[in-house]
């Protein structure tokens, strides 16, 4: 599939205003400048289509794009941000649990965590959360290029066990360099449908 033919519909604020669930969605979840946009961008070969809030946490939306006529890309609004951790976590309760809960289609949810630094108790939450609903999920380690190669597989180590996964189960990425963007890819292309879901 084409990561570059990407086209954005819409930004929902509820669940009614969803698109219909003709694609599997792919959902980018990530704590507030975790560079979750730029890990977007990178993947669809574009440098401002996803586009960072200049105050994090404000944006309470769902970003939906349509990737090659294929898949949705859910872009979900950063949580953790210091100045209002109540808002974000009333966030995560309220819509994005419903989409997270309710979305029948949601193929995967891309747990988005900076590798520089150590396991934050709300990644490991929200991890804990996606088990819980049995809902596929594939962490991302980014940043990559800030630090060596030993420190990279170093950190790595640590948050795998953390969140009780093996290196198979993550990927290790870098917007900037580009390390992981065709695994990621490659992971991405295996939700895709063999044809769309007929509605009605």
């Amino acid at each position: 599939m084409d990561f570059r033919k990407v086209t954005f519909l819409l930004s929902a604020h509820a669940i009614r205003q969803l698109p219909e669930p003709i694609y599997p969605d792919i959902a980018f979840a990530g704590r507030s400048n975790v560079g979750k946009s730029s890990l977007i961008n990178r993947l669809i070969s574009r440098t401002n289509m996803v586009k960072t809030s200049s105050k994090p946490g404000k944006t309470q939306s769902l970003n939906y794009f349509l990737i090659d006529e294929s898949l949705y890309f859910v872009d979900l609004p950063g949580y953790g941000f210091a100045q209002v951790p109540q808002q974000i976590r009333q966030a995560w309760q309220g819509l994005i649990s419903e989409y997270i809960e309710t979305r029948a289609t949601l193929a995967c949810v891309i747990v988005i965590i900076d590798l520089r630094h150590e396991l934050k108790a709300l990644d490991r939450e929200l991890v804990d959360y996606l088990r819980f609903h049995r809902q596929a999920f594939l962490p991302v380690y980014t940043k990559a290029d800030k630090l060596t190669r030993n420190n990279q597989a170093k950190n790595a180590a640590i948050l795998d066990a953390g969140l009780t996964i093996t290196a198979e189960e993550r990927i290790i990425f870098s917007a900037k360099t580009g390390l992981g963007c065709d695994t990621l890819q490659q992971r991405i292309a295996t939700y895709v449908s063999p044809e769309p879901v007929e509605i009605g």
